[in-house]
């Protein structure tokens, strides 16, 4: 299980991409990604695009809920974008889309942010 996680700024959105599966193992990285973006000069707003996440677990829901309530505190916007089927489904069961706004596309994701 791997993962690989790559960040970018769109129209002044930090939008940061991992790639792979979001586990005990990964979902750390992707924590330390999300708090580096936070902890130094956080950014307006952020996205995070799981489109190319085919499995997300438990911890990597915690590590989403944390960043979100982090950025909420900062006065930072964060959704997540496009998250595949199976994960999405897992964020409905678990009530995550009703903590974090979970968007259709990363395109519509940096519209939302920067109104």
């Amino acid at each position: 299980m791997t993962s690989d996680i790559s960040i970018r700024r769109e129209d002044g959105v930090v939008v940061v991409t991992p790639v792979g599966e979001m586990d005990a193992v990964t979902s750390p990285a992707l924590a330390g990604v999300l708090d580096d973006l936070l902890s130094e000069e956080p950014p307006q707003s952020v996205v995070v695009d799981l489109a190319k996440v085919a499995f997300c677990d438990s911890r990597c829901i915690g590590v989403l809920v944390a960043a979100y309530r982090h950025a909420r505190d900062l006065g930072v916007g964060l959704v997540v974008a496009e998250p595949q089927q199976q994960v999405n489904r897992l964020f409905v069961i678990a009530g995550i889309d009703q903590v974090i706004p979970i968007v259709a596309s990363v395109a519509a994701a940096v519209e939302t942010l920067r109104e």
